[in-house]
């Protein structure tokens, strides 16, 4: 399935159905009297979070989305029908915005929860209800109100226990498939993945949900590389786990490259806890290893690890850390 994270749609709440100016007509009654019914609810717009939701593509290719009218009265004092409300399911960690894709309306935090983005119109009144001692017989009802109608933006920010994030090429595919039942595209060389991955990891029969964010490089908080898209979805996650390839010249650079480009988009990101995991050293000697992990955890206040995704050892050890960094 293809990710979108964004997308403008177009909602259309029904309108209400008009009310009715009948009068009675039966047979042998000389003074029937008003009987028009009033006409029924507009349908409403409901956006309703989902849990098995992780994309927005369904809005795509259905940009225009409007509930059903309400039915007009009808004489016997009959009420119109009203409109069926129209439900629109969004994956959890929505953001509803208006037109303008800046002021925020609702933010979806929990499942299930729904939110009322355009009210059906009220339904008009029968010529019943302006009967008065001093008006037997009134002509008078109203037509229905109009439903609202807007324009609107949503945006999605995974909402994960665990964010994994690192430079291009890290292993961050790499370890979500071992850790979890996700199946990323895996390949050897950089910007592999395009959009988030999410995927639920069990150990001692607790559950975490953990998301491989795309690689970020140099300049991703001011846009380079879609960084900013990668970026947003970091702010939903409870912990991070940063990723480094071990192979690489300087652990201390691709280390800071990252904590400089969430520092630059939010302070809030450098915030969260962190654990710092080596990956790949089954592609690095021993002593090197021992070497490498002496020189790069000097002045680190948070945990370092060490992993190989090829050795079931090593992950079931991350995956047991990551239940704590999770809670």
């Amino acid at each position: 399935m293809k990710f979108l994270d964004q997308v403008k749609i177009y909602i259309k709440a029904g309108n209400g159905g008009d009310g009715s100016p009948s009068f009675r007509r039966e047979k042998f009654i000389e003074f029937g009297g008003p009987d028009g019914g009033d006409g029924g609810k507009g349908g409403s717009i409901i956006l309703r979070a989902e849990q098995n939701l992780n994309t927005l593509i369904d809005y795509r290719y259905q940009q225009h989305h409007k509930a059903q009218r309400g039915e007009n009265g009808s004489g016997q004092n009959c009420t119109g029908k009203g409109g069926e409300d129209l439900i629109l399911k969004v994956p959890l960690g929505t953001q509803v915005f208006e037109e303008d894709n800046k002021t925020l309306i609702y933010d979806f935090t929990k499942v299930g929860e729904e939110f009322v983005a355009a009210s059906g119109g009220k339904g008009g009144l029968g010529n019943t209800r302006f009967k008065s001692s001093t008006n037997r017989a009134p002509r008078k009802y109203t037509k229905g109100i109009a439903g609202e109608e807007f324009v609107i933006w949503l945006q999605l920010k995974t909402i994960a226990d665990i964010g994994i994030i690192g430079l291009p090429n890290a292993g961050k595919s790499s370890l979500l498939a071992a850790v979890t039942n996700a199946n990323p595209k895996i390949a050897n060389y950089q910007f592999t993945t395009l959009n988030p991955n999410l995927g639920v990891a069990t150990y001692d029969n607790k559950e975490i949900t953990l998301a491989d964010i795309p690689g970020l490089i140099e300049g991703a908080h001011e846009g380079t590389g879609l960084g900013t898209q990668f970026l947003k979805h970091i702010e939903r996650c409870k912990s991070l786990l940063h990723l480094i390839d071990i192979t690489n010249e300087d652990l201390i650079q691709s280390y800071n490259q990252v904590k400089k480009e969430l520092q630059n988009y939010s302070s809030e990101l450098t915030k969260k806890k962190e654990l710092i995991v080596l990956n790949k050293i089954d592609l690095v000697d021993e002593d090197v290893i021992k070497k490498k992990i002496e020189y790069f955890s000097k002045n680190k206040k948070c945990e370092v690890l060490t992993l190989s995704t090829l050795k079931k050892s090593s992950v079931s050890k991350i995956k047991s850390k990551l239940i704590s960094y999770a809670s």
